[in-house]
């Protein structure tokens, strides 16, 4: 198998413009540099504010996850994953910045994102009957947030990139995700080939042993990639614009907006993460573990600062609807599928499809009704 990485090659080490303002005489110096520094320094540089930053070092130490070396504390170790993930750099660029060998960058980085990787369930866990799952819309008050999937760069060897290439040429994994309406990941299912379909990966999450759970007498909305089935709520296909399909259009369009959250949430993971925007030279187990640790890092700053300098560029007031698809490939919509292939009975599917109709009804009745408040 062969895999192509920095070593292969001579390049050019470009630091992030960040660091350019601080003065660097060693690793350790740098980081303590930046940690007793402004926030603002710290935000740019570690991709969070300097007190979620020391309390995540509080909680991998605490679990026994990281611990200080002789040579390395756990500041500067969680410091060195930061750094590569917030900026995608690689070993070279890294291990010149921070006076260290190429193995030492490496051996840290694994650990912290083993270390990330055991305690990310934390992260994702939440309560079904939490205000957090809850939306302010009247008509889809059941609905707890949206499932999708996107496709991130990857980089395997010769022999296995037939399965990864996806419907456009390019060599990706297919992340399913399930957000809340707080831009929080709910669920991840990442290390899919690209070439798979969204719905294949969807039967997966449902039917797996860590599965994507709905809670009872809630539902999801997902786009019209993916079959209106019990706990997902997809869009009416092949809508015309005659008089006696306006209920569906009109479900059509609010279910839309409803969609947008999802892009809200990739949009701010791979803005504060860019190594997601590109395949890096690692093992394929550890581009995987990369996404979820990403994610997993994304909600646990939603929970300390929810109105960080990220979250607060992706806010749905201020999110500009040409930048909604931004760095997610997005699949053609396909057509429907019977339930039955997902798992679930007839009956089960045709509730569903009445659920849909239900609401798409009384958006209708309420806009006849009263016009003033559409």
């Amino acid at each position: 198998m062969e895999i192509s990485g920095e070593e292969d090659k001579e390049e050019a080490v470009t630091l992030p413009k960040e660091v350019s303002n601080v003065s660097i005489s060693d690793g350790n110096k740098f980081v303590y540099q930046i940690l007793n520094g402004p926030n603002e320094q710290c935000f740019e540089n570690f991709r969070m504010d300097k007190p979620v930053f020391y309390k995540l070092c509080d909680l991998l130490q605490t679990r026994g996850l990281l611990r200080h070396t002789n040579r390395i504390k756990i500041e500067e170790q969680l410091a060195i994953f930061l750094f590569i993930i917030g900026h995608n750099l690689r070993t070279r660029a890294v291990q010149e910045l921070f006076c260290y060998s190429g193995e030492t960058i490496s051996r840290h980085f694994n650990n912290v994102l083993n270390a990330v990787i055991a305690i990310s369930m934390d992260f994702f866990q939440s309560n079904p009957n939490s205000e957090a799952l809850e939306n302010d819309d009247p008509y889809f008050k059941d609905c707890v947030g949206v499932v999708d999937s996107f496709h991130i760069p990857v980089m395997v060897g010769v022999d296995e990139q037939g399965p990864f290439r996806n419907s456009n040429g390019l060599l990706t994994q297919n992340v399913l995700a399930a957000s809340s309406f707080d831009l929080r990941f709910r669920y991840v299912l990442a290390g899919w080939e690209g070439s798979a379909s969204d719905q294949q990966v969807l039967k997966a999450a449902l039917t797996r042993r860590n599965k994507l759970q709905v809670p009872q007498g809630k539902y999801y909305i997902v786009d019209g990639k993916y079959p209106n089935l019990p706990g997902f709520i997809a869009p009416y296909h092949g809508v015309s614009t005659n008089e006696r399909e306006e209920a569906k259009e009109m479900f059509n369009e609010r279910h839309k907006l409803l969609h947008r959250a999802i892009h809200r949430s990739f949009g701010a993971l791979k803005e504060r993460f860019p190594i997601l925007l590109s395949a890096p030279p690692y093992p394929l187990q550890t581009q995987v573990k990369l996404v979820i640790a990403a994610c997993a890092l994304h909600n646990y700053i939603r929970l300390e600062k929810p109105d960080d300098l990220v979250f607060r560029m992706f806010e749905e007031e201020t999110m500009a609807e040409a930048g909604e698809d931004r760095g997610v490939v997005l699949e053609e919509e396909q057509g429907e599928i019977e339930g039955h292939e997902h798992g679930f009975r007839p009956e089960e599917v045709e509730d569903s499809v009445r659920l849909r109709d239900d609401i798409a009804s009384d958006l209708w009745n309420h806009y006849v009704q009263n016009l003033s408040t559409f």
